[in-house]
């Protein structure tokens, strides 16, 4: 029993240290933005494009702050608001209907915009241009999807140097997050043209409120910054602070895969066709905001046209979207490492929110079943911490024996052990095989986009965020109280007055945590309680004679 409670002062210190360092970045100063500084522009690359393919965008000159106006048009989706700016034909705003902001619920939730620098821009690398800073042009048509129609296209229209130009054409479909982009490149000069269309995210690096309090601290603990993955190297994370410190590795070329931001419970990536090489670039730029980039070569003969695309997935995290817009796409969901444990919890998850329709009930059904799975561990665990229980006194009486000679007074309890068959450290193994279920289940609790503004009764309204009332902590901190009365007290006096307080001191990480996660570790708490009672209930009705004394 000391090397379990050992462990639970582990875990306890463990979550002490997380709380103070959620609560420090929480409060501490933030940095003061870099002033917009200006980007130099880089001519055509000649040399090979993984080397030069991080040079190649031209930049904004000391004249443009006369550059002309645009003007916005805004596409409406049954799912997405979209503000497009003619000036550089970039995809500067996106509302999602279907989720409300993260501090109002009045509000939709804005995942580009302007608050963080989040834009999708494109255009063809180089001098010949156009790109994301030249005026385009929009064609007429319709800018909001009609009842009936599943799919919307706005086409934009600017010209470059050298008789080059080019149309943007963004294609919106109902009831999806993917808006496909593509370049149509024309050469109407007399030379080959050779270029890169480029297709980039940009942002400041800042990561997303999700939630207030201290839980947001907790939640935004899921990574956020660029995400690459190719078939060959697979997932890559890119944080904003190794770009600070040049150190952003990652796959330079492929032949396929996708670039992305990733932010808690969101995600945006450019999602390119397989089989087409393309080069992926990430970098710190002169203004202080990151840039990730995907670039493709367009060679187009004269007179002839190139169709260079790049879907654009630009929504929420939901397993069955990600995994339908790209292969590897569902792993910017942040489930820590141990995903492979993770995955097969929020699987069963959603099929009891399936069956029951209540992601509070999913959650407690999904308690159950894992209870269930570890049942007979639990009670190896409880059928120790029964006997042990039992021999108490007798230990209490050991110390006090032999208070003043430590070898015999362990000598003594170890004989005990023996006769009565107890192993002391029988109760540990069952927790230690447990603690990675849990840890997985965290993630999934934090990750799960589905929770975000999920009711589950009464007060309850969101179970991604804070109890209101903290109603459930409260609950947590009585069934903390209630086990702690059950097991058996320390012979060791110093070691009993601390376990009296734990209960009171470990809940208070409770208050801070979401309330899907507390809901989970209450009806756990209340399973293991009820288990506990019906066991040490055997016990003190088959104990023999001489230990009821």
């Amino acid at each position: 029993m000391d090397t379990q409670r050992l462990i639970l002062l582990f875990i306890f210190s463990f979550s002490l240290l997380m709380l103070w360092e959620a609560w420090d970045r929480q409060n501490r100063p933030q940095p003061v933005p870099t002033p917009p500084a200006a980007e130099k522009g880089v001519a055509e690359p000649a040399k090979p494009p993984a080397a030069t393919a991080s040079a190649v965008l031209p930049g904004e000159s000391a004249a443009s702050a006369a550059a002309p106006k645009g003007e916005t048009v805004r596409i409406t989706t049954d799912v997405i608001a979209a503000d497009i700016d003619t000036l550089g034909g970039s995809l500067t705003r996106l509302e999602l209907l279907r989720h409300k902001d993260s501090t109002d619920a009045a509000k939709n939730f804005v995942l580009l915009g302007p608050n963080h620098r989040y834009e999708a821009q494109s255009g063809l690398s180089g001098e010949t241009g156009p790109n994301h800073r030249t005026l385009w042009r929009a064609e007429p048509g319709e800018r909001s999807l009609a009842p009936g129609k599943d799919a919307l296209e706005l086409r934009l229209t600017a010209t470059g140097k050298d008789g080059v130009e080019v149309q943007k054409i963004y294609t919106f479909r109902r009831n999806s997050y993917v808006i496909g982009v593509a370049l149509e490149v024309h050469n109407n000069g007399r030379a080959p043209l050779s270029t890169y269309a480029y297709f980039q995210l940009t942002h400041d690096g800042r990561p997303e409120t999700t939630t207030t309090g201290l839980a947001s601290s907790f939640g935004a603990r899921s990574f956020s910054g660029y995400a690459i993955y190719t078939s060959e190297r697979k997932f890559e994370k890119v944080a904003p602070s190794d770009l600070d410190k040049g150190k952003g590795e990652h796959v330079a070329q492929a032949k396929d895969g996708w670039l992305a931001w990733v932010q808690h419970y969101f995600v945006s990536a450019w999602l390119p066709p397989a089989d087409v090489v393309r080069d992926f670039v990430t970098e710190k730029r002169p203004d202080g905001t990151y840039a990730g980039r995907v670039m493709i070569p367009a060679n187009v003969a004269p007179g002839a046209v190139a169709r260079v695309s790049a879907p654009l997935y630009a929504g929420p995290q939901e397993k069955r979207r990600l995994e339908d817009a790209a292969p590897g796409l569902d792993l910017v969901v942040d489930y820590g490492w141990l995903t492979i444990l993770a995955w097969p919890l929020f699987w069963l998850l959603e099929k009891y929110h399936a069956l029951s329709g209540n992601w509070g009930v999913a959650i407690i059904l999904l308690t159950v079943s894992i209870k269930l799975v570890f049942f007979p561990l639990s009670a190896a665990s409880y059928r120790s911490m029964a006997k042990m229980k039992m021999v108490t006194p007798r230990l209490t009486k050991i110390r006090e024996m032999y208070g003043n000679d430590r070898q015999k007074m362990n000598q003594a309890m170890m004989e005990l052990y023996k006769t009565e068959k107890i192993n002391p450290l029988g109760g540990c193994f069952p927790i230690l095989v447990q603690i990675p279920v849990f840890i997985a289940l965290y993630w999934v609790l934090l990750a799960a986009i589905e929770l975000r503004h999920a009711p589950f009764m009464l007060w309850i309204k969101d179970l991604s965020a804070l109890d209101p009332y903290y109603v459930l902590p409260i609950l947590m901190t009585g069934t903390m109280w209630l086990q702690t009365k059950m097991n058996p007290v320390p012979p060791d006096p110093v070691q009993a007055q601390v376990m009296k307080f734990m209960p009171f001191v470990f809940s208070i990480f409770f208050f801070f945590f979401p309330a899907g996660l507390v809901l989970y570790w209450l009806v756990n708490n209340m399973l293991s309680i009820a288990q506990q009672w019906q066991i040490q209930r055997m016990f003190e009705r088959d104990k023999p004679a001489h230990a009821k004394r």
